[in-house]
């Protein structure tokens, strides 16, 4: 990628991070985005493949499949999901 093509993607950014609804659209996105990388995260560091998460957790695979595509999901299977890994959601309001 060219240089000066990120800047153009930083200026594009600064310039529509200051639209209420896109600021909006953005943190929904970076909060699926982001329980994505970490269930992948902790499922790669136990070793376990998406049906042996889902078996731990009791959810179907096509849930840990969705979550790690960046779906939307329940606080509720966040929380199998967690207690699988032998952790505890934790959520708070920034």
């Amino acid at each position: 990628m060219r240089k000066d093509a990120v800047t153009d993607v930083d200026d594009i950014f600064a310039k529509y991070e200051k639209n209420p609804e896109f600021k909006k659209a953005y943190e929904a996105e970076s909060n699926k985005l982001e329980s994505a990388i970490v269930v992948r995260q902790e499922r790669d560091k136990f070793g376990w493949t998406q049906q042996e998460l889902a078996d731990k957790a009791g959810v179907p695979q096509s849930t840990i499949a969705r979550i790690e595509n960046g779906a939307n999901t329940s606080i509720d299977t966040m929380s199998k999901i967690g207690s699988a890994f032998g952790k505890m959601v934790k959520i708070s309001f920034a």
